[in-house]
């Protein structure tokens, strides 16, 4: 059937029908065209997830290289004691 829309053809290895058939066997109707939008929609909710966990820690870098450029909060002796004796809990 002619479509201006591009086409796709999906193979069912192994792991694909595993998927489907678990869908099959409870009966429910296999829609190729749903199971991909869901799959798309929940690949960019992990996305948005890595980029707002990326977006979290580059703000602790940043807030970590001014309390080293400013010095504030930051313990000078313990810094000293732990660069010349290790890491020791007590």
């Amino acid at each position: 059937m002619p479509t201006r829309h591009a086409r796709h053809s999906i193979t069912e290895t192994a792991p694909v029908r595993e998927a489907l058939d678990a869908l099959r066997l409870r009966g429910e109707r296999v829609r190729m065209g749903d199971l991909v939008i869901r799959g798309a929609r929940e690949r960019l909710r992990e996305l948005e997830s890595e980029h707002d966990d990326e977006a979290h820690k580059a703000e602790l870098r940043r807030q970590l290289v001014e309390r080293l450029h400013t010095g504030e909060g930051i313990d000078v002796d313990a810094a000293y004691e732990v660069r010349e004796h290790g890491w020791i809990h007590r």
